[in-house]
């Protein structure tokens, strides 16, 4: 039996896991998981955000398998290129254009295609003789990726402390958080403060310094935070009053875990740049992608502009001919099956559910929501006997115990189960977290 210790898992806690040992997922299907014993779980996670097809989809297999064999991999530096990876762009291209993206730079995952962004924003400032623009707006809990750029304008203190100092020229804004406002905390009342802070923190920095916003359009990792509806469009408007380019960090948003393709389209938001992962493949194989405007890329191209036009970045396996193709077969299903609209109408029936549990456990749950297959239940002890966190982690345990995988985010259970799933599992699903929540009522 292979030894628990040998692999460094990420974000994992190797004293307890020497403890303990690893819980082994030895295959899947659909909107199941089973462990090394043959026991069946709904994973209501999505592995981790990203299994929008589901599991076991003989289409992608063959996909990848095929690819394989005529061409495994070869270099998209200097002007080589393969044929999936080009089908790929045109095809996100035209996917995008309603978005106002019009093209495609290839990485490996979601940290990455951040980090291509944060240097794409940083140049194209430079080419257009504005080097002075150089600094990013970002938000409290958001979660950007883990490579030193990308963990840069993360907002999650405990994941950024242990290796700071970070990236120079990062300034931080409240987030959009109704239940826990910054900005009015005794006020049930939205007021976009948090809209206005993006706007004081660029005036307060000049607007002549500032590169560019980033955002999740939900901040996932933060703890499922679903913005106010028309937060995300007063900001849009705030960085074009400015001159300041908007990314959308779509790594989790992205190919129809809102209900629609992107986010951005969504909450009615057209960006500058974009980034994807995740759901580009639904995990079969990594990819990620970063996807630019027009207005971006001529930087870039246009003779008359006096920066360099080189972008001098680029991952090994940017373009990854087996990646392409398994994401061109996902598409295929996300479009042939409608899963972006499935997700739409399955939405209000998480939502409901969880709500329901909160109406039933009002001292136990704080909130429950739900925007699409995107869910949260952010729980409380009224004893006051656990300390942070320690509570999520016993409802996850219990959950898993009784046969559905979530995350905790602290107190917060997380929920982004794969796209296919339908309302009788949502609602098997829901009834598992209840009776997660009344076992830790009854050790209290």
């Amino acid at each position: 039996m292979a030894t628990a210790l040998n692999r460094w898992g990420p974000y994992t806690n190797m004293r307890s896991l020497a403890q303990l040992g690893p819980k082994i997922i030895s295959r899947a299907d659909g909107v199941y998981v089973y462990d090394d014993r043959g026991r069946q779980y709904i994973d209501g996670h999505g592995g981790l955000w990203l299994a929008n097809v589901g599991y076991g989809r003989r289409e992608i297999i063959d996909a990848i398998a095929q690819q394989a064999e005529a061409l495994a991999w070869f270099p998209s530096f200097g002007g080589f290129a393969n044929e999936p990876s080009l089908r790929l762009a045109d095809r996100l291209v035209e996917l995008m254009r309603v978005d106002g993206m019009a093209h495609v730079m290839f990485s490996n995952d979601g940290s990455e295609a951040v980090e291509t962004a944060l240097k794409i924003a940083r140049q194209y400032w430079k080419a257009l003789g504005r080097a002075t623009k150089y600094k990013f707006i970002t938000r409290r809990y958001a979660y950007h990726g883990v490579t030193m750029g990308a963990l840069s304008v993360q907002g999650v203190t405990v994941n950024r402390i242990d290796f700071e100092p970070l990236l120079p020229g990062v300034i931080h804004v409240a987030a959009p958080y109704a239940n826990h406002c910054s900005m009015h905390p005794d006020s049930s009342v939205c007021t976009f403060a948090c809209a206005r802070a993006v706007e004081d923190a660029i005036l307060t920095q000049g607007a002549d310094t500032v590169a560019a916003f980033i955002a999740e359009p939900v901040q996932a990792a933060g703890g499922v935070i679903l913005p106010p509806a028309d937060y995300l469009r007063q900001v849009r408007e705030i960085c074009r009053r400015h001159d300041v380019l908007f990314i959308a960090d779509e790594v989790v948003t992205g190919f129809g875990r809102l209900g629609s393709w992107f986010g951005s389209r969504h909450y009615g938001i057209q960006p500058d740049i974009m980034t994807m992962a995740k759901g580009i493949t639904s995990g079969y194989i990594p990819l990620g992608a970063t996807a630019v405007s027009d207005r971006v890329f001529a930087a870039f191209l246009d003779s008359s502009v006096p920066g360099n036009p080189e972008f001098r970045h680029g991952n090994t396996y940017s373009g990854h001919p087996i990646a392409a193709a398994a994401a061109l077969v996902n598409l295929d299903i996300l479009e042939r099956e409608q899963l972006p609209e499935h997700t739409r109408e399955m939405g209000p029936i998480l939502r409901k559910a969880l709500q329901s549990v909160q109406t039933r456990h009002p001292q136990w749950v704080q909130d429950a929501n739900a925007e699409g297959l995107l869910g949260r239940l952010e729980l409380v002890d009224p004893t006051g006997k656990r300390k942070p966190g320690e509570l999520g982690a016993a409802m996850a345990q219990h959950m898993y115990d009784l046969g559905v995988i979530v995350r905790p985010l602290g107190d917060i259970v997380t929920f982004s189960p794969p796209l296919i799933i339908s309302e009788q599992q949502i609602v098997q699903m829901v009834a598992v977290t209840e009776e997660a929540l009344m076992r830790v009522q009854a050790q209290s």
